[in-house]
């Protein structure tokens, strides 16, 4: 009779565990990012472009890049692709991007920023800026960009005024004036502001991300731009899920099948070790993408053999004639390192192809890693736990697949 209800009692709190983790799954689901693949977006190739008397070396593209990454940032992209293609092309997928059109003529320009004065003497330049920021007048309550440069900047600045007060000082942008403002007094702190010309806030707000990330030391004209849509995404990304539901339920039929009591045990343990990776990406606002469900569906392969391992070696145990939770007990730690084994090495693999892989093959990489970490703690941890909590009440072998 203490058997039958610890039997019943295990089996409604298991259940009441899955009901409660599937009404998590949607809002989990609906604020993951997505990749390029699933989400759409759009994908450009930009050619350097060399200026008279400039040559474009490998280091010049490395750092067109790395103002590139500053400026994509800035504008918000979550987990952009920006890499070399050859000795002067740069390819960019950026996801979700709500107007390329816009984001690609932002990314693209120049930002070569100069304060010229009456005579067209170049008297400050954006090297010696130090932040821009996008804010709004007090009294006019238009958009404005605030500057503020660096110490020698200050210096220049500060000369500059001081020699043309009651003269324009032009703000000039890719060899565009966007701003000629008549020096009122010196100044002599090292700030300036570009007022007045900007339709929206939006606009002032790119401009102080382009300055702010630097000019590109070489001119990148677009030489490829394709949109890529969320059709495709939306429908690769409904038959990843569907692909991945169908096996998830082979599995947990399997496991209660073959393996009873534990494979009730493992069905739990293995709903919420995908609940807690797909948590984790989200918290970590890491991107998903089709690669990425390659590597957790592969994690969770890997999380129900870490099962398979413990509960095998539980059967041995209780065949050579233990009690049940010593059978327990000598069962998970005779597989402990042939589990950490297994893992340790596809870590291994994981994280070098993280370290040197690039979009589709990082994302992979990054969804494994997590999958890998989790399952180390839920079928070491959460399963061992669950497994003596039943044990204590239900002992009859035959409920432990022997």
């Amino acid at each position: 009779m203490h058997e039958r209800t610890g039997l019943v009692k295990f089996i409604l709190v298991s259940i009441a565990v899955l009901v409660a983790a599937g009404f998590a799954y949607r809002p989990i689901i609906e604020h993951i990012n997505l990749g390029l693949d699933l989400r759409g977006g759009v994908h450009v190739v930009m050619e350097a472009k060399e200026k008279p008397g400039q040559k474009i070396t490998e280091d010049t593209i490395k750092k067109a890049i790395g103002v590139l990454w500053k400026r994509v940032d800035g504008l918000g992209v979550k987990e952009p692709i920006i890499q070399g293609q050859g000795d002067r092309r740069v390819i960019l997928e950026l996801a979700g991007v709500k107007d390329p059109e816009e984001a690609v003529r932002t990314i693209g320009k120049t930002a070569e920023l100069q304060f010229v004065d009456e005579n067209h003497k170049v008297l400050v330049t954006g090297e010696n800026l130090k932040d821009a920021k996008a804010t709004l007048d007090p009294q006019t309550n238009e958009p404005k960009v605030a500057l503020t440069f660096d110490k020698k900047g200050a210096e220049l600045f500060r000369d500059a005024t001081a020699a043309n007060v009651g003269k324009t000082i032009a703000i000039v942008l890719d060899n565009r004036v966007i701003s000629a403002p008549v020096v009122r007094d010196t100044i002599p702190d090292g700030n300036a502001e570009i007022s007045g010309g900007f339709e929206s806030a939006k606009e002032a707000e790119d401009l102080a991300v382009l300055l702010r990330s630097g000019a590109l030391p070489v001119t990148l004209e677009l030489a490829e731009k394709r949109t890529v849509g969320p059709i495709l995404g939306s429908d690769s990304l409904a038959k990843s899920v569907k692909a991945g539901v169908i096996g998830l339920l082979m599995i947990l039929i399997f496991m209660v099948g073959y393996y009873r009591l534990p494979g009730v045990v493992a069905d739990v343990s293995l709903v919420l070790y995908s609940l807690v990776v797909l948590g984790i990406m989200t918290l970590g606002k890491f991107t998903l993408t089709l690669p990425g469900i390659a590597g957790f569906i592969l994690s969770i392969g890997m999380a129900v053999d870490a099962n398979i391992i413990i509960y095998e070696r539980l059967k041995d145990e209780l065949r050579s004639g233990k009690t049940l939770l010593a059978a327990v007990d000598a069962g998970f730690k005779r597989a402990f390192w042939t589990i950490f084994d297994s893992n340790l090495t596809t870590l291994i693999a994981a994280l070098v192809l993280m370290y040197f892989g690039i979009g589709p093959i990082k994302g992979f990489a990054v969804t494994l890693t997590i999958g890998i970490l989790t399952s180390m703690f839920t079928a070491i941890l959460f399963t061992r736990w669950m497994l003596k909590w039943v044990a204590q009440s239900v002992r009859d072998p035959r409920y432990y697949g022997v």
